[in-house]
């Protein structure tokens, strides 16, 4: 079969990597068993690009169970596991096209070598491969049952798309889901963030004045545990209500440019561009550690940080790039890209657990439905989150009350109260 990949060789550890992960996720291997029984998707091709990792690598073995005929490549050049690939092809069976550090032109040759398979179905982490269909490969599009969306910043490109009539396939908003963005995004990304953090610098947490650019899940979760590590911790904000949120969580609120001159560490969770640019680097201290958390590498304008910068920048640890500026040194961690999968190995399976199952039932949704589903972007059912929630429950040990019929009457009805 055609692959490509770093080294075959590397596929006993990505096996037990992958076997590790497996144990902590309850809820997809659920799913696996009545995919088996159901084959949702039998005969089907299915191309995902996401993230490489052990948690991956168990949701693409779980779709394979229902039947599909399944395509893996990375959804960034940072983010693979060279050992994970190389099992999901020796042991597996599942192609994949991902290297670790790839370029971005080996990047998207790997998206075109996914294309080139006919996928009915697609699993996106950024929307890349469902924008390069569109843009280049849009004769494929009326054969398509549907895609999912794994991500915030996915979920707005597509939302765009619909919203000027340019997207043609149908899209479940996987990010939109509570069993993805209220944990993964949240507890995900606070712990793996601050774990690439300290992987890549050694750094000590405590004490120092922590700026968390943006308070969506992402950066409740990622100020949350940075507080919880002793912390000082800034908030910036451009939408009032968060930052209000934020004030009241007992965090500072301020504009960047303020931020910047107070920093220890700074980390972009926005999905915007250029929420770190070069009147920000200019006013940083000696020392400042910047790095990103959002899906793309584009909220840290290093193009302005090398524009000022003293020479090229110095590799001064893996994944840590040394500037000089005005005589100060900052340091960009992991190019810019996602610390947390580049430094580090992204988030926690038992996370994950939650929202692989919303992907893989979002995307059964979408497979099983009588009637073709018109180009939009859908939410995942209400039930189907009911349901994950109540597995994972279940998999803690932990059980909740149930209404009583007089309890459901009271709740359903007007005429009742004071």
């Amino acid at each position: 079969m055609e692959y490509d990949i770093k080294d075959i060789a590397l596929a006993a550890e990505g096996k037990r990597r992958i076997e590790w992960a497996e144990r902590d996720m309850p809820v997809l291997r659920s799913v696996r068993t009545q995919f088996e029984k159901d084959q949702p998707f039998k005969g089907k091709t299915l191309a995902a690009v996401l993230h490489v990792t052990a948690e991956t690598a168990n949701l693409m073995r779980t779709l394979k169970a229902g039947g599909a005929n399944v395509f893996l490549a990375a959804s960034n050049p940072l983010s693979t596991q060279d050992d994970v690939a190389a099992s999901l092809v020796q042991d597996f069976g599942v192609p994949t096209f991902a290297i670790k550090g790839e370029s971005k032109e080996t990047f998207f040759k790997h998206i075109e070598a996914l294309i080139a398979q006919k996928p009915v179905l697609t699993m996106d982490d950024g929307a890349d491969l469902v924008t390069t269909i569109h843009q280049s490969h849009a004769e494929l599009l009326p054969s398509i049952l549907g895609g999912t969306e794994e991500t915030t910043t996915g979920v707005i490109r597509l939302r765009a798309m619909h919203k000027a009539s340019a997207l043609k396939m149908p899209i479940v908003a996987v990010n939109a889901a509570k069993t993805k963005n209220m944990f993964d995004n949240r507890y995900g990304t606070g712990q793996s963030t601050l774990d690439g953090i300290i992987r890549a610098t050694d750094v000590l947490i405590a004490g120092k004045t922590v700026v968390v650019a943006g308070f969506g899940w992402c950066g409740k979760g990622l100020a949350m545990r940075a507080r919880g590590m002793g912390a000082n911790v800034i908030v910036t904000e451009i939408d009032p209500i968060k930052a209000l949120e934020a004030a009241m969580e007992g965090f500072r609120a301020m504009p960047m440019l303020e931020a910047a001159k107070e920093g220890d560490l700074f980390c972009t969770v926005t999905g915007n561009i250029n929420v770190i640019a070069k009147e920000h680097f200019k006013v940083m201290k000696d020392g400042a550690i910047v790095c990103n958390a959002g899906h793309f590498d584009v909220e840290i304008n290093l193009e302005d940080l090398k524009s000022i910068a003293e020479g090229a920048p110095k590799e001064v640890r893996n994944f840590v790039q040394e500037y000089k500026v005005g005589g100060k040194r900052i340091y960009v961690l992991a190019e810019g890209r996602l610390v947390n999968l580049a430094a580090a190995e992204g988030h926690p399976a038992s996370v994950m657990d939650m929202s692989f199952a919303t992907q893989a039932l979002g995307c059964e949704w979408m497979a099983t439905q009588k009637t073709p589903l018109a180009p939009a972007v859908y939410d995942i059912p209400e039930k189907t989150e009911q349901m994950i929630a109540t597995v994972k429950l279940a998999s803690m040990g932990t059980s909740i009350d149930v209404l009583s019929p007089e309890q459901k009457k009271y709740l359903a009805s007007w005429q009742e109260g004071t």
